[in-house]
């Protein structure tokens, strides 16, 4: 996941829940600084949620991109049904596609950060009209490596045996581990992480868990792809080989950026370079 370091949203951003016809998702809309030059639709990643964008949305909306960043079904504010069939990779594709949609500004750009590169190639395969570009950030095109494979399954398992409360103690105290003494995040993002944690649906995380453990290697599919290709990610990234991220590109001819010193989430840690890149690239689409 991403951890937001301020909750703060920028100017111009509205949150509301988007009424698609697929269902109401809760959304933070950043409207553009003077003439828009386009919209994105940012999709949030596994145990994330739309605040994962807050560093990003402002340098999108000073550079005159609508940016909206939507929690998909199950995750955080927006409502997800009880079955695990909710949750298939086409049921959240095809929840992307609509949000698209329901946006009303024609095609948009459409960026999926780890888990949500998932569901966003998905979507810019089942609906290519929707999507004027697609950006994988920090997102592989099959499974995660072995040692996230490790920790989705160990997650899954603490999740079918224990309370949500006892496993949100439990990942605390480990993400603590080996932090230097003193360095404690602040009490309103341990809140809202607790928040977000508490509201997320069991199945959705079980259900994305076990996409992210089994995916299959989608290179062949990306590189039939009609829309423009971005592949980007930090040159610290950890959760796919940054190896197997560069040969994607390749075998795709994608656009690709690497952002030096991010890890995960550049969306977080470096913002204002992401939006640079992110800005140049679309300025390439037709």
């Amino acid at each position: 996941m991403s951890k937001p370091r301020s909750l703060a949203p920028p100017p111009r951003t509205r949150a509301y829940r988007l009424v698609t016809a697929r269902g109401d998702f809760a959304v933070l809309d950043t409207a553009p600084e003077g003439e828009a030059r386009g919209t994105v639709l940012l999709l949030p990643g596994y145990t994330g949620s739309k605040e994962d964008f807050l560093a990003l949305l402002g340098p999108l909306s000073d550079a005159g991109y609508r940016a909206v960043a939507v929690d998909g079904r199950g995750q955080h504010e927006s409502h997800g049904p009880r079955h695990r069939a909710a949750y298939s990779r086409r049921a959240l594709a095809l929840d992307a596609v609509s949000q698209a949609l329901a946006l009303g500004d024609g095609p948009v750009h459409l960026l999926g950060h780890s888990f949500g590169g998932l569901v966003a190639r998905a979507a810019a395969w089942l609906a290519p009209e929707a999507f004027r570009s697609l950006t994988l950030l920090s997102s592989g095109p099959g499974r995660v490596a072995r040692p996230q494979r490790v920790r989705v399954r160990v997650l899954r398992g603490a999740l079918a045996l224990l309370s949500k409360e006892r496993v949100w103690r439990a990942t605390r105290w480990l993400d603590s581990r080996g932090e230097e003494p003193g360095a404690t995040d602040p009490p309103e993002i341990v809140s809202f992480l607790r928040r977000r944690w508490m509201r997320t649906r069991i199945v959705q995380l079980s259900s994305a868990g076990r996409l992210l453990r089994r995916d299959r290697d989608g290179t062949a599919q990306l590189a039939q792809l009609t829309v423009p290709l971005h592949i980007a990610y930090g040159d610290e990234e950890m959760v796919w080989p940054t190896a197997s991220l560069a040969e994607a590109a390749r075998r795709t001819g994608a656009h690709h950026t690497v952002v030096a010193g991010a890890g995960h989430s550049p969306n977080v840690s470096h913002p204002q370079e992401l939006a640079d890149r992110l800005t140049a690239f679309w300025e390439r689409c037709p």
